[in-house]
């Protein structure tokens, strides 16, 4: 039987998912950091505008798309110190067959990512 991701391996999954759409959006990368906790994830430079990404992996029934906006307003202070825009991408991440199930290794999951959202 196949063994549940550990929350550093979703977390991994949910920046490869994110990463690959940055680099899709033209974003060249100045910083990663992949370890859970350690804030932002991505440090990104696109059209001459620094950007600070916060990336989170969501599992089952919590909605991908909200974040906390007490600490997402902590980010944006620290971003905007540093002239550059703050975004959240919070990626949803279920069993291919159950999106209610865990994440399984070596078996297909689902994915729900709706981008970049920007921290106002």
């Amino acid at each position: 039987m196949s063994q549940k991701l550990s929350l550093q391996e979703l977390h991994n999954l949910a920046m490869n998912i994110v990463g690959k759409d940055m680099e899709s959006l033209g974003f060249e990368f100045l910083g990663v950091n992949s370890k859970i906790g350690k804030d932002p994830q991505f440090v990104g430079l696109k059209n001459k505008d620094l950007h600070f990404v916060i990336v989170r992996a969501i599992a089952y029934p919590q909605d991908a798309s909200s974040y906390d906006p007490v600490f997402m307003q902590t980010i944006k202070q620290h971003a905007t110190t540093f002239e550059a825009k703050a975004y959240y991408a919070g990626v949803g991440l279920g069993h291919g067959a159950d999106f209610a199930k865990p994440v399984l290794k070596d078996e297909d999951y689902t994915q729900v990512y709706k981008g970049l959202q920007e921290i106002l």
